[in-house]
């Protein structure tokens, strides 16, 4: 597979991480008293290489594709939906648009590979805005092959790159939509951390006991066809989604610029599964939104030695879950700048 992947500095700064304590333990507070709020400061300045980080013109990017195992009927909607929804997130009435109107995010849709073609609209100043970066119109049915060939995953991980080397600021909130894409985490969490599949399963978007059953056969079968593709990048082209492809290129490419990396549920945790997988430190620039309801994100969760900022029973996607964990991070970086030292306020500290 032909792409040059952004190669991560390790992070860790001793001395950094020491002046972040140090600030944190001499506002005006007990030690600790903020709880996770702190650690959240602690690993925002770390991200950012300051004492003092500043969130700055954060961006909300949704990847959407379509998956040919989604004919198998692993979804309780059909694939239409994924145009649907990309044409609400485009007119404001999705979840996640309503959301970053909320927080003021800017809201970027981008077209990996949904099997439709938008008609061009002019990005007005503040409104979410289209960019198509189209591989092919859906994946194959990975259930009897690779669901795209090397060549368009590699291209769809360049996609990813290019879309994060145009967007400024130095936060990136990630989310996606696809008609069947939670079988595709399901798929990479079992094949990648070698996790049984009935545990990596679940009703995705609102299948019964006789639909689960029915997604796990054709998952089993998908791994099966596929069982060679045991290395990140030939599961990730052989079982994922143009949108998970695209995803974990611009995970790479944020890492690779020291952005904040604001992970949403249990399809872009399988997105930095790969990432992490290919580069470990983009662990290192992650903060883990919220667990989802969807079973596997537990273990995956787990996976990742990650801990999800919210627990709110969630599982829509979008990018919803990213963005209503958006003003905690806001929040931690308000406290290491304005919150007042002991000294400073003129507080005593406490006694011996």
């Amino acid at each position: 597979m032909s792409v040059n992947l952004p190669t991560l500095a390790d992070l860790a700064d001793p001395l950094l991480t020491q002046a972040l304590q140090h600030k944190l333990n001499n506002k005006t507070k007990p030690l600790g008293s903020l709880g996770r709020l702190e650690y959240l400061a602690l690993k925002l300045g770390q991200i950012l290489g300051t004492e003092s980080p500043r969130l700055e013109q954060p961006q909300m990017l949704v990847f959407a594709g379509d998956h040919g195992l989604a004919a198998r009927g692993v979804s309780a909607y059909p694939s239409d939906v994924t145009w649907q929804m990309v044409e609400n997130f485009l007119a404001g009435g999705a979840a996640v648009s309503v959301l970053a109107r909320q927080h003021g995010l800017a809201l970027t849709v981008v077209d990996c590979g949904v099997a439709r073609d938008f008609a061009p609209r002019a990005a007005e100043p503040g409104q979410p805005r289209l960019l198509v970066r189209k591989v092919a119109p859906g994946t194959q049915d990975a259930s009897t092959g690779p669901a795209m060939t090397a060549a368009q995953c590699a291209q769809a991980l360049a996609n990813g790159m290019e879309v994060v080397r145009g967007l400024p600021g130095n936060a990136l909130l990630l989310g996606e939509m696809g008609i069947g894409n939670t079988s595709v985490a399901s798929l990479l969490l079992s094949r990648l951390c070698g996790i049984a599949l009935d545990d990596c399963t679940g009703a995705g978007t609102g299948l019964d006991a006789a639909g689960v059953a029915r997604k796990r056969a054709v998952l089993a079968q998908a791994l099966q066809a596929n069982h060679g593709a045991v290395e990140p990048l030939d599961a990730l082209a052989a079982l994922g989604g143009f949108e998970v492809a695209t995803l974990t290129g611009a995970v790479l490419q944020a890492a690779s610029e020291r952005r904040v990396i604001v992970v949403d549920g249990f399809i872009t945790s399988a997105a930095v599964l790969v990432a992490a997988r290919l580069q470990p430190h983009v662990l290192q620039r992650c903060v883990f939104a919220h667990g989802s309801a969807e079973p596997g994100h537990a273990h995956l969760l787990a996976q990742l030695q990650a801990s999800p900022l919210l627990n709110l029973g969630l599982r829509l996607g979008e990018g919803s879950g990213a963005a209503l964990a958006w003003p905690l991070l806001q929040s931690a970086c308000a406290v290491l700048q304005e919150m007042a030292s002991f000294e400073a306020a003129g507080v005593a500290t406490q006694s011996a």
